[in-house]
């Protein structure tokens, strides 16, 4: 009866354990600061990067919230925008996402469509950083 206790009860912790690691604080978080036009990466609590991005210009909108990310694609196309290509995608928000740009001399100010536009290095370096620890594992927060 002892030993069946005893397996029970480390069964029960390593469930409670595997829970909480869930449910536990997301080790990438990619901040965009719509005021200020800029994102930065969190990787496990830490600061890691500081970049100039691109939001929606005047008559369009990037959203304000926060998201997982919902689809990767290394090259995507846009259907909206006369084929416009979106290297290193992250969508978190049906249509929109996070990517590389060709405009990197309108980095730092609005400019898109209402994407998030980055310097296409840096775009990379976001899209391997979430494949590396998992969409369940990052977090999108978009605040002005």
């Amino acid at each position: 009866m002892c030993r069946v206790v005893l397996f029970l009860s480390i069964l029960l912790g390593f469930s409670f354990t595997l829970i909480a690691s869930s449910n536990a604080a997301p080790r990438v978080v990619a901040k965009i600061d719509i005021s200020q036009q800029r994102m930065s990466v969190i990787i496990n609590g830490r600061k890691r990067y500081s970049w100039p991005v691109s939001t929606a210009r005047r008559g369009y909108r990037t959203p304000v919230g926060a998201w997982r990310p919902t689809v990767l694609r290394r090259m995507h196309y846009s259907k909206k925008y006369y084929n416009s290509p979106m290297p290193h995608s992250v969508f978190f928000l049906g249509g929109y996402a996070i990517h590389g740009t060709g405009a990197i001399k309108r980095l730092g100010r609005p400019a898109s469509h209402g994407c998030i536009r980055l310097h296409p290095r840096n775009a990379r370096r976001l899209f391997g950083l979430i494949k590396t620890h998992g969409m369940g594992k990052t977090r999108i927060r978009i605040v002005r």
